[in-house]
């Protein structure tokens, strides 16, 4: 099996010592029958009055911090260490009705999925289902789990990865016509592309493991990164990574996932002061790995945050 070992760090920094409202993180994975959460540490400076645990509407783990006092910097350190443990390839074992697209969700389903199937941006002229419907084959029916690596593929090899400075997620018609975008941004232009087919598919935020930095072609590492899953039955939720054509759960730990990428800002919160106190912030972000033997997970946990 395989640990994984993130640490993320985010810098505030401000021109005189502000107070603080209250901020929301999202860093503590997702257990799952892939990955486990071995441990994890919050370090808050200043020191928080308060830090309070919570699920969201999604069943993500939220931690509501209160930081205390007043200062020029504000920092947030987490640490985590996840058993990773995801499918040499994705189970397409699908019920054999979603076995070929077209298909329809079962009637508990489709009224459960119905929020994740409709397309929540505008595209008045349908170009981005005129765009997603061309890999579908004319005719006849089309192998379901090939139509949507065909769709993340072609993502990857078409557009172009370019980080952006700017907040927020760009509208999926803006991705199309630029053909640029962010790790979140292809995500949500792939969830609205399959969500113009009948897919239900959601928003999923976490962390990368890049190999080797120095060189590698996997993008979106150094901070968090995005992805999407799509729904098929008897398959359930199938991981898609349209920046870096990766499919299924292979180096990705999910940290939350949500109906819009809106809903998955891993900090947010508020300072008291003026807008030109505001200096600007720092992410750094951190993936280790290493191989273990389950006797010694528990050991190994402890040595390596002892080091830390």
């Amino acid at each position: 099996m395989t640990v994984f070992s993130v640490r993320h760090t985010t810098l505030y920094r401000y021109a005189r010592p502000v107070a603080f409202g209250e901020h929301r993180l999202m860093f503590r994975p997702r257990d799952s029958y892939d990955q486990r959460l071995i441990e994890t540490v919050l370090e808050v400076e200043p020191k928080p009055k308060s830090v309070q645990w919570l699920h969201d509407v999604f069943g993500n783990c939220v931690a509501v911090v209160r930081p205390g006092g007043k200062s020029r910097e504000l920092r947030f350190e987490t640490r985590i260490q996840v058993d990773h443990s995801p499918q040499a390839a994705p189970d397409f074992r699908a019920d054999r009705k979603a076995l070929t697209y077209p298909f329809a969700y079962g009637e508990d389903e489709a009224e459960d999925l119905a929020r994740l199937i409709a397309r929540h941006y505008p595209d008045p002229k349908d170009e981005v289902g005129q765009w997603a419907r061309q890999f579908v084959a004319k005719g006849k029916r089309t192998n379901t789990g090939s139509l949507l690596m065909t769709l993340c593929y072609a993502i990857r090899e078409s557009f172009s990865y370019s980080r952006r400075l700017e907040a927020g997620t760009q509208p999926p018609l803006q991705t199309l016509h630029t053909r640029r975008g962010t790790c979140r941004d292809f995500a949500l232009f792939m969830m609205e592309a399959v969500r113009s087919l009948g897919f239900a598919a959601r928003f999923v935020t976490g962390y990368i493991y890049v190999p080797d930095r120095d060189g590698s072609q996997v993008l979106g590492g150094g901070a968090t990164h995005a992805w999407c899953e799509v729904f098929i039955p008897g398959a359930g939720w199938v991981e898609f990574d349209p920046t870096n054509g990766i499919v299924g759960s292979r180096d990705l730990i999910r940290v939350a996932v949500t109906r819009d990428p809106r809903q998955a800002i891993p900090l947010s919160g508020s300072y008291f002061g003026e807008a030109s106190d505001d200096l600007g912030m720092v992410v750094q972000v951190n993936v280790t790995t290493q191989d273990v033997a389950p006797l010694l997970l528990p050991k190994q946990a402890e040595r390596t945050f002892a080091e830390g």
